[in-house]
């Protein structure tokens, strides 16, 4: 954990932290149970956190659609598993707000172009890839879905580096599970890698989006950025 969270907010994270690390290791385990009990508090507990650092509202409300997310998608069930995608997807529009009121250009026209072709050929790719395994009615979407991801995390990188290694571990752990959906070949015990990534993402998001918000006096890094200077007195 970052020393920039207020010593007030540190046993959230450890919360956070130790439920984190219980999950992964119950997953690892195969412990279903104690992974079904502990996946929908991962995200209350951080965007408590958030909240009690004095982050942005709306970076808690991303965080908690995606425990709605977490939730509906231990359900299973086509129908159910829209509702969690839905609400994942809630989440990210929370974060691509957050990124461009709180953000800054990632450098010029050039670079921001680089950067844009760069994740649309991931998008491109993977759909293409994923589509004649995933099932029919499902098929358009996750490719709907993606592109929302994929313009979240290109929009975290206004946010800068940690909140784009965000944006990056999300795709990876959704890419994962749409890997699942389409019956390819799985990784050992793959919730696991799905959730260590997963976890990770909203982290460095959560990180990255309160750096972002920071005033530069701030300390801890909470609070709004100043959108301009404080007014001076004419000479």
């Amino acid at each position: 954990m970052t020393a920039r969270w207020p010593s007030a907010v540190r046993p959230l994270l450890v919360a956070f932290a130790v439920l984190a690390a219980v999950h992964l290791a119950a997953l690892a385990a195969g412990a279903t149970t104690l992974g079904h009990l502990t996946k929908p508090a991962l995200m209350p507990v951080l965007a408590a956190a958030v909240l009690a650092r004095g982050g942005p509202p709306l970076l808690a409300g991303a965080l908690l659609f995606g425990c709605g997310g977490d939730t509906l998608l231990q359900v299973g069930g086509d129908t159910v598993f829209l509702a969690g995608m839905a609400s994942f997807a809630a989440g990210h529009v929370c974060y691509l707000l957050l990124c461009a009121r709180h953000g800054a250009p990632v450098g010029g026209r050039a670079r921001t172009g680089a950067f844009g072709c760069a994740y649309a050929v991931v998008l491109a790719a993977t759909v293409a890839l994923l589509w004649p395994d995933l099932p029919a009615d499902l098929r358009i979407p996750v490719a709907g879905y993606s592109l929302l991801l994929t313009a979240m995390a290109f929009g975290a990188l206004r946010a800068g580096a940690r909140a784009a290694a965000g944006g990056l571990l999300f795709l990876l752990s959704d890419t994962l599970i749409a890997s699942g959906i389409a019956h390819w070949p799985q990784l050992p015990a793959p919730q696991f890698w799905i959730m260590l990534t997963y976890a990770a993402a909203q982290f460095a998001l959560a990180e990255g989006v309160l750096r972002a918000a920071a005033g530069p006096g701030d300390p801890q890094g909470a609070g709004r950025r100043t959108t301009r200077p404080p007014e001076t007195a004419s000479a």
